[in-house]
């Protein structure tokens, strides 16, 4: 099969690195791709929302199979456009991607379908919001109805912080148009944990679950970021939580989703936090997570080409998903000053630290060739993943090998996986 993976980050390089593995990929393409993809993929110069151009190569160079990453074009609806064209394609339609595209739409649909979650009021005029913040109780979350690259979510402690951070999402419009309408929503207290899942429409079968660390400073300081580092398992994540979470959470989110006419097929990412009061959903995601992917795929033993296809047509029923015992830690090197200003074009070095190292990988995230050499070319530069027998293991390993890449302004957090 000749298999187009659409994007440019470190869940690009990890979706890559895994469909490199299957007996089915003869040829893999990744558009736009990035330095890393470039070893497993040949990487073509195209930008991830022309879809125009996007389905035009898929046609020209008869793609088997299309996997869309990233979340802006699956929510502009490229899925559509490839089946239009006749194309196959890995993802969710339009209207599907709106989970995500959508925290309105999302929060009440999980009222309307009884999935537990946080409660909340959605805005459209900045002045309503702010009359319900005077008698609200703090600290309380703002969030962006629409897409802001993981950053658009506030945790406010008190009134002033709050009606700061409307006129920021609504006014000053930090994240665009996504800050057109917000939610408002009542803060939780307890672990976070992220379970993704492949979808056919009907059937859900899930991923190993992980943990994910925002904050991009350590002790959980400083500003959301997409995500510092990921570890796989949770260790909060129980038995009893799974159980709940698939009668109450992750079927019901399907079948809410084909009721409204809207089937999903692809990947649903479950944001959950674990309250004393039972796990309660913080947000879907309309994609592979992000690291999260770094440290699943690592821990996988199917086919992903088989299980893409079963979710397309429909059979997930047949497919037994398998993931290895061993835990997997993935730490996000990063450029100093992420998620705010941080400098580009610094050269990459120590990439043949990893060659034949099983259980050691390096995702490229924001990197690019200048004059001959891997240089940085974004905020989150590299996903350094390992696997142990332990999540202790896993952890030590993981950091050993942070030490193997060199780039300056490095910058990562130290208490990932504590």
């Amino acid at each position: 099969m000749k298999i187009l993976v659409v994007g440019s980050g470190g869940r690009e390089h990890a979706i890559v690195w895994k469909i490199a593995q299957s007996k089915k990929a003869e040829k893999i393409y990744c558009a736009p791709g990035n330095a890393g993809i470039s070893e497993l993929a040949e990487c073509v110069d195209i930008k991830a929302m022309d879809f125009k151009a996007l389905a035009d190569f898929a046609e020209e160079k008869k793609i088997d199979l299309t996997v869309v990453g990233p979340d802006d074009p699956l929510v502009a609806g490229i899925v559509d456009v490839f089946e239009e064209r006749g194309l196959r394609v890995f993802g969710p339609r339009k209207n599907a991607a709106i989970l995500e595209g959508s925290k309105a739409f999302s929060k009440d649909l999980m009222k309307k379908y009884n999935i537990p979650t946080a409660a909340y009021e959605v805005f459209d005029k900045a002045e309503d919001a702010i009359k319900y913040l005077e008698t609200a109780d703090y600290p309380i979350v703002l969030k962006a109805d629409g897409l802001a690259l993981g950053k658009g979510v506030l945790i406010c402690n008190t009134k002033e912080e709050a009606i700061a951070g409307v006129k920021e999402l609504m006014t000053d419009k930090a994240f665009g148009s996504a800050g057109d309408r917000i939610v408002v929503e009542e803060f939780l207290i307890g672990k976070e944990a992220s379970v993704l899942s492949f979808v056919d429409g009907k059937t859900v079968k899930l991923m190993a679950d992980a943990r994910d660390w925002k904050r991009a400073k350590d002790n959980d300081e400083g500003l959301n970021t997409g995500g510092m580092g990921n570890v796989s398992p949770n260790p909060f994540y129980t038995k009893e939580i799974d159980e709940f979470c698939k009668e109450h959470v992750y079927q019901r989110t399907v079948d809410a989703m084909a009721a409204e006419g809207r089937e999903f097929k692809g990947v649903i990412f479950f944001g959950l936090i674990l309250t004393a009061n039972g796990p309660k959903v913080l947000e879907f995601n309309a994609r592979f997570g992000d690291p999260e992917t770094q440290v699943v795929l690592p821990r996988m033993e199917n086919d992903i080409v088989d299980v893409f296809e079963a979710c397309i047509d429909g059979k997930l029923d047949e497919i037994d998903l398998k993931f290895k015992e061993d835990a997997a830690q993935v730490v996000i090197l990063a450029s100093d000053g992420y998620p705010e200003k941080y400098e580009k074009g610094k050269e990459i070095k120590g990439f043949e630290n990893f060659k034949g190292k099983d259980g050691y990988y390096c995702f490229h995230a924001g990197t690019k060739f200048a004059d001959g050499k891997v240089v940085t070319n974004g905020g989150r530069v590299l996903g350094i993943t390992a696997l142990g027998k332990t999540p202790e293991e896993a952890r030590a390993n993981a950091y050993k090998a942070t030490e193997w890449i060199e780039f300056e302004n490095k910058y990562m957090r130290h208490d990932i996986g504590l």
